[in-house]
């Protein structure tokens, strides 16, 4: 009686194991030969679509590329932005997206992959307008408009942050850091990733001084959150690739 109890059991995991992956991204992924990726590519350095050729490049296209290489199918990238990123993978619109933050409010609808790079969050202005700002408070005013682009974490922090500050939340594809280049805002907070690559490219912005950086959040792969089959191949992924230096050598060629 035992010895059959055992051998149900084991039949029930076996045939509830080959459910779950055949109703996995991976299974279909794995049948149609493209692993489709929802990419905002507005995210410099790890995310830059050049609108001339319609391409993509950065920190989290080598990852995409690889990540397809190992599968031994086609990459597809898909565009979509900050508001709709979790929707996307809910939907079905993309099989995981590229680098987004660790959030609670994701969390709830999206499943993530293990981190493998992690930012903190610093506010820019102009150089114009830098003797204005000393520390996070000095941004915290009424005549401070903080720009934000819709959608983004970054919107949530500088409503929580600068709450007698007047929030300019923006749609994608315009850039928060433009409305800040271009006058009509004077803040926008950002990762020191984007931060250190945006004053390097634009003489006028710089970085405003302050106590200590703020939000250190991990950085993952948004994923179908019940897809625990898809999930552990990502995360086993990650995890040689880690083992075998592929994060730090391409961190260090997009300067992260």
């Amino acid at each position: 009686m035992k010895l059959m109890k055992s051998l149900v059991a084991v039949a029930v995991l076996s045939l509830a194991a080959s459910s779950a992956f055949a109703q996995s991204a991976l299974k279909d992924i794995l049948d149609n030969g493209v692993l489709k990726v929802g990419t905002t590519g507005d995210w410099n350095p790890m995310s830059v679509k050049d609108p001339a050729t319609n391409s993509y490049k950065g920190y989290d296209i080598d990852v995409m590329t690889e990540l397809a290489k190992d599968l031994g199918v086609e990459l597809e990238f898909v565009a979509t932005d900050w508001k709709t990123l979790v929707n996307g993978v809910v939907g079905g619109n993309y099989h995981m997206t590229g680098s987004a933050s660790i959030s609670p409010a994701r969390m709830k609808a999206a499943g993530y992959s293990d981190s493998y790079i992690a930012v903190q969050i610093q506010p820019y202005t102009t150089a114009d307008k830098a003797d204005r700002f000393s520390g996070w408070d000095s941004i915290n005013k009424a005549d401070v408009k903080v720009a934000a682009t819709l959608g983004t974490t970054f919107e949530k922090q500088v409503k929580e942050w600068f709450p007698n500050a007047e929030i300019k939340a923006i749609e994608a594809p315009a850039l928060q850091h433009q409305e800040v280049l271009s006058g009509r805002s004077d803040v926008f907070v950002t990762s020191n990733i984007e931060g250190a690559t945006l004053t390097t490219k634009f003489d006028k912005l710089v970085a405003i001084e302050v106590e200590a950086a703020r939000a250190p959040t991990p950085i993952a792969m948004l994923l179908p959150q019940s897809d625990q089959v898809w999930i552990n191949y990502v995360n086993n992924w990650i995890k040689i690739k880690q083992a075998r230096g592929f994060f730090d050598a391409t961190a260090a060629k997009w300067g992260l």
